[in-house]
C-alpha cells in the first residue's frame, strides 16, 4: 500500500526539508519506491536532490495550475528508486489563482490519484505557511510527520499547527493522523535535549507518537544541500545519514507491523 506523508512544521529550522529529502532517500536505499513533492516556494527539496530549480519549466506549479500533467514533471535523482517533482518560486502566485478555483482544496489529491500506486511513499515537503498549498498538503496526505527542533522554542506556534491540522480533517473530512514526532538537532547529553524532549512528550501526552530515532545536529547535513546530493549520497558515514536510516528501518517496521 502507498502511504502519502506530509512533512509539516510552519516554524524554519526545523529540519523540514532536510528530513523530506533525507528519510526519502533511506527509504530509496532500502529498496522502496519513492516520490518527493516539493510544494514549498523556496524550491529547497528540489535543490537538495540535485535539480536546477531555475532551470525547470515543468513544476508542481505547472500541475496544480493545469498546464501540465502531473506524470510529466518526474525527475529523476542520482539514487535510481527516489523521485521528485520539482518546485521554484513560480509556485509563491499559486495561493491567488488557486483561491479562484472551485474545489481548489482538492487539486493537489486528486493529480496524485493518477501516479499513486506507482510508489510505495509520497513525501510532500509542506510550506512553512499556514495557506492554500498547506490545506492541499493536508486534504492529498494520509499522514503528517512532525518535525521539532531540541531548542528552547522548539513548540511555539504547535497549537497554531495543531488546529489547523484538526480545522482541515473536521470541515474538509479530511483526515490526516499524525504519523510521528520527530526530534532535530538533538543531542541527548545536553541538559536543554533532555528538557526538549520531556517538553514535546509532555505536550502530546504520550510518547507513542514520538520516534525513538532522533535526528543529531550534523555538519554534513548542512552541508549537503550545497552540494545537490542527499547527505547518504554525500558522505554515507556521517551520523545525520546514519540517523535517517534509522528513521527509515523505524518507519518501514512500524508500517510492516501495523499491516499484520
Amino acid at each position: 500500500m502507498t502511504e502519502i506523508i506530509a512533512i509539516l512544521n510552519q516554524k524554519g529550522g526545523c529540519g523540514k526539508t532536510t528530513t523530506a529529502v533525507n528519510l526519502a532517500a533511506a527509504l530509496a536505499i532500502y529498496g522502496k519506491k519513492v516520490l518527493v513533492i516539493d510544494m514549498d516556494p523556496q524550491g529547497n527539496a528540489t535543490t537538495g536532490m540535485g535539480i536546477e530549480k531555475n532551470k525547470v519549466t515543468k513544476t508542481i506549479y505547472s500541475v496544480l495550475t493545469g498546464e501540465t500533467n502531473i506524470k510529466d514533471t518526474i525527475l529523476n535523482t542520482e539514487i535510481s528508486d527516489l523521485e521528485v517533482i520539482p518546485s521554484n518560486i513560480a509556485l509563491s502566485g499559486a495561493e491567488i489563482e488557486l483561491s479562484k478555483e472551485v474545489g481548489y482544496h482538492t487539486i493537489l489529491d486528486t493529480a496524485i490519484e493518477e501516479i499513486y500506486e506507482e510508489y510505495d511513499y509520497i513525501f510532500i515537503d509542506v510550506p512553512p505557511s499556514l495557506g492554500i498549498l498547506t490545506i492541499n498538503c493536508l486534504v492529498a496526505t494520509d499522514s503528517i510527520l512532525i518535525p521539532i527542533q531540541a531548542e528552547f522554542y522548539a513548540l511555539e506556534g504547535m497549537v497554531d499547527l495543531l488546529e489547523t491540522i484538526k480545522l482541515v480533517e473536521r470541515r474538509l473530512k479530511s483526515p490526516s493522523p499524525i504519523k510521528g514526532i520527530l526530534l532535530t538537532l538533538y543531542d541527548s547529553r545536553t541538559r536543554l535535549g533532555r528538557d526538549v524532549y520531556s517538553s514535546v512528550k509532555n505536550y502530546f501526552g504520550t510518547s507513542e507518537n514520538i520516534f525513538k530515532t532522533t535526528i543529531p545536529r550534523n555538519v554534513t547535513l548542512a552541508e549537503a544541500p550545497s552540494h545537490g546530493k542527499p547527505c547518504i549520497i554525500y558522505d554515507n558515514e556521517s551520523s545525520g545519514s546514519k540517523a535517517y536510516l534509522k528513521l527509515a528501518k523505524e518507519i518501514m517496521d512500524k508500517d510492516n507491523s501495523e499491516g499484520e
